[in-house]
Parts: C-alpha cells; structure tokens; sequence
C-alpha cells in the first residue's frame, strides 16, 4: 500500500522540519521578547522600532521574507551565515528568515500578556527602588508568560506549518520532499495524505501540551 514511499527519506524530510521549528521557536521568543520590552519601553525610540518593525512584518507575506533572505542577503549581499556549503546556508537563512517573521507575532501576544499585569504592580517595584529593566525581568514577564502560553501555542503550531515556505529556497524539509515525491509518483492523494498526517502528528500534540500547561500556571486574578 506505501509502496510509493520506498526510496525516499520521509522520516529525514520531517526531522528537517523539527530541527527548523525547534531553532525558529528559540530565536523567535527571544527576539519577540525583545521586541515586547522595546513596545512597552518609556524610551520613545525604542517603542517607536518596536512598533514599526511589527507593523511591517506582520503585512509582508513570509515567502517574501524567505526569498528575500536567500536572494537578497545570500546572493546579493554574499551573507554565507558562516558556511560556503549551499544546504546548510539554505537551512540557515530559513530560520533566520523564519525568525524575523515569527517574532513579530510571538511580541503582540506577549505584549497582550503584559497588559495583563495589574499597573499597581509595575507602581510598587518602581516604589522600592527597581528600574524599567528590572520590573520587567522580575515582576512583569514571568506574569505575562503564563498568561500567554495559549497564544504563544497557537504561534508555533502556525510556525511548524510555516516552514513549508523554506521549500522554495531549497531546503529539504517535508514540503520539498512532498514536492518531489508528487512530480515522480503517480500518487498524489496519498502522498499528500502522508504528508498531511505527518504534520498533525507534530502539531496536535503541541496544542494539547501547551493548552493543558497554559491552564496550569494560569495567573489567578
């Protein structure tokens, strides 16, 4: 019955697209954690990028990022992202092209969170000596991530099936193996069903963690 699957390397093809889910998701928390602190920033420079890169990127279709990143930065710029080898360039430009993708939307859910925090509490750590930097490090954020986990599960489930969009710079993850398999195979339907299976079993189980710790570490307001 999956006889159309011999002579291809599905397994590699979807552990290509975990290794790029797992990197894109660390970079984008920290770059959208960044980009959250510039947001709520007292420094009008700092809340004006924030707001602007946001803005931005969020309205520019992540294909154009991703080519942009191959096409603009590799070929026109000569960014090799520290190899000379074409694959692993390929990978790295797609996490980073993922990445100034993703944390756009990982900053608007934090700073949801952030709005959250009741303003009183913000009011007494200036009170007793703490800075911008520090209340947001010790009081603020660890708040706000709890009361964002839902959101923040939402965004790399979209993030998981966003990096479909590395196959058009070449890289080798399950959406280019798809690709393939379906120009050499006369088997589309399944082939399709596969893939199509592959991806729930990477995301369902996602959601259903990130909601179930979402629900407990709660904030109790």
């Amino acid at each position: 019955m999956f006889d159309f699957l011999e002579g291809y390397d599905v397994l590699e093809a979807f552990w290509m697209t975990v290794k790029l889910t797992a990197l894109s998701a660390v970079g984008s928390l920290v770059w959208g954690t960044l980009l959250a602190a510039m947001r709520v920033s007292p420094v009008p420079l700092m809340r004006g990028f924030g707001t602007a890169y946001v803005n931005i990127v969020r309205n520019i279709p992540l294909t154009v990022i991703i080519l942009f990143c191959s096409l603009g930065l590799a070929d026109v710029f000569g960014v090799t992202m520290g190899s000379e080898d074409f694959k692993i360039q390929g990978f790295r430009l797609a996490v980073l092209g993922l990445v100034a993708y993703t944390a756009a939307f990982v900053c608007e859910a934090l700073r949801s969170g952030i709005n959250t925090v009741p303003l009183g509490q913000a009011e007494a750590a200036r009170a007793i000596g703490l800075n911008f930097g520090q209340t947001l490090r010790l009081i603020v954020l660890p708040q706000a991530f709890r009361a964002v986990i839902g959101p923040l599960a939402n965004v790399l489930i979209a993030l998981t099936k966003n990096t479909t969009v590395a196959a058009a710079i070449g890289v080798a993850e399950a959406a280019y193996l798809m690709k393939t398999m379906i120009e050499n195979e006369a088997q589309t339907l399944a082939i399709g069903a596969v893939f199509a299976f592959g991806f729930v079993v990477l995301t369902l189980p996602t959601g259903l963690i990130l909601g179930w710790l979402g629900k407990r570490l709660a904030v109790k307001r």
